[in-house]
């Protein structure tokens, strides 16, 4: 079956766009008549053929980003709500977005749809752009009858989860930024700019000071050993990205970050809000408690976290309540627990982990601000006694020398 690009008019006078699966051209202006939309037969061209052919140009990351699909759900939310097949919504939808690899997922999404499938199982064909969470709820409004309140609560999560994960990458970029460029500085001098200091000196014939002596050892070091260093920083990195591939190595590394000064608390307050939204959204959606265990620890994003979450989920298949496991733990904090004992005991477990969701992202909110603060300072420390010190270093027998002169 080829894929056919065409172009029509709605019944309001817009111009679509879209792509559709059909054996003959004939085929697809005869479905776009049917979907009330007038064809213009002269743009219903098969794709890949002549100038039509698509080149495919690599990606780095996913092809479609995130806030892309919280487009799609909310506007896709609102088609529901005004009464749109989804089918149709689906085709117009496609026809709008811009992004290439997503138009041919919404595309095949529609066919699958037409086809008899549900929409969550059309959904679930394409894990890389619709996640379990994002499959599970649409399954959940399906069979409530509720898809257009579903899609919107899950268009709410995603913007608030893309709005905290940008906030911690912001958080990271500055003094990432700033320890590059010393390190590439530092290298600089070491290699280029200390040499000449050094056979300056050495025309000297005096005995240079200690720092300054520290220093120029340290160039001959690099210099000497700078290919090795160079390798050993590049096979420390893939080892650490090869570790965090397997099981254990993912499992050690995510308890070490857990305890680093600063970072760990930072990261364990993301884990807990993220938990706590998930949980919280999936429980409000009507999908059932087991299965909304099992999404969230998958999306977690810290295989110690995930590890209670899923001893959790094994707990309460004996019997147990959510806040039990969870307080053994000892990974989530002791209000976290007690407040989610509260909600399964009233009866408001959702709106309780929402509270709890709000609450930690207003602590993540505060923590990122603060580390900011901290790193200002901590960075300024850390240039002027890495770059300053070299400096000072170099200058120290010409201070020496001047002394002995005047």
């Amino acid at each position: 079956m080829a894929v056919y690009r065409w172009v029509g008019v709605s019944p309001r006078g817009e111009t679509l766009r879209g792509e559709m699966q059909a054996m003959t051209r004939q085929a697809v202006i005869s479905r776009l008549r049917a979907q009330r939309i007038q064809p213009v037969t002269e743009k219903i061209k098969e794709k890949g053929r002549g100038l039509d052919r698509e080149i495919k140009l690599p990606t780095i990351g996913s092809p479609v980003k995130q806030r892309e699909v919280v487009v799609f759900t909310r506007q896709f939310a609102t088609m529901i709500d005004a009464g749109l097949p989804i089918v149709q919504c689906l085709d117009i939808l496609a026809a709008q977005t811009d992004n290439r690899h997503f138009r041919s997922t919404i595309s095949t999404v529609k066919d699958d749809v037409e086809a008899g499938s549900t929409f969550a199982a059309a959904l679930k064909k394409h894990p890389k752009v619709f996640n379990d969470l994002y499959s599970n709820m649409v399954a959940a409004g399906e069979v409530g009858g509720i898809l257009d309140t579903i899609l919107t609560r899950l268009a709410a999560y995603m913007e608030k989860a893309v709005k905290l994960k940008s906030k911690i990458k912001g958080a990271m970029i500055y003094p990432a930024c700033i320890v590059a460029a010393a390190v590439l500085v530092t290298g600089i001098l070491l290699v280029y700019v200390i040499p000449v200091f050094a056979e300056l000196f050495h025309s000297f014939g005096q005995a240079l000071p200690a720092p300054t002596q520290f220093v120029i050892n340290l160039s001959n070091v690099t210099i000497a050993y700078f290919w090795f260093i160079v390798v050993g920083i590049i096979a420390a990195v893939v080892g650490v990205v090869t570790a965090y591939r397997t099981e254990q190595g993912h499992l050690l590394i995510d308890r070490v970050l857990l305890h680093l000064p600063v970072f760990g608390d930072l990261i364990l307050k993301t884990a807990v809000a993220r938990f706590s939204r998930t949980l919280g959204t999936l429980v409000s959606s009507g999908v059932p408690i087991l299965d909304a265990l099992s999404i969230t620890g998958r999306t977690a994003g810290n295989k110690v976290v995930e590890g209670a979450i899923v001893t959790t989920r094994a707990s309460i298949t004996e019997g147990k309540t959510i806040a039990e496991p969870l307080i053994e733990s000892k990974v989530f904090p002791p209000m976290v627990c007690q407040m989610i004992a509260v909600g399964e005991t009233t009866g408001s477990l959702d709106a309780m982990l929402q509270k709890i969701a709000d609450f930690y992202e207003d602590e993540v909110d505060n923590a990122v601000a603060n580390l900011t603060s901290l790193m200002e300072p901590m960075v300024i420390l850390f240039l002027g006694t890495v770059i300053g010190g070299l400096v000072i270093s170099m200058y120290l027998p010409i201070f020496k020398l001047g002394a002995v002169l005047g």
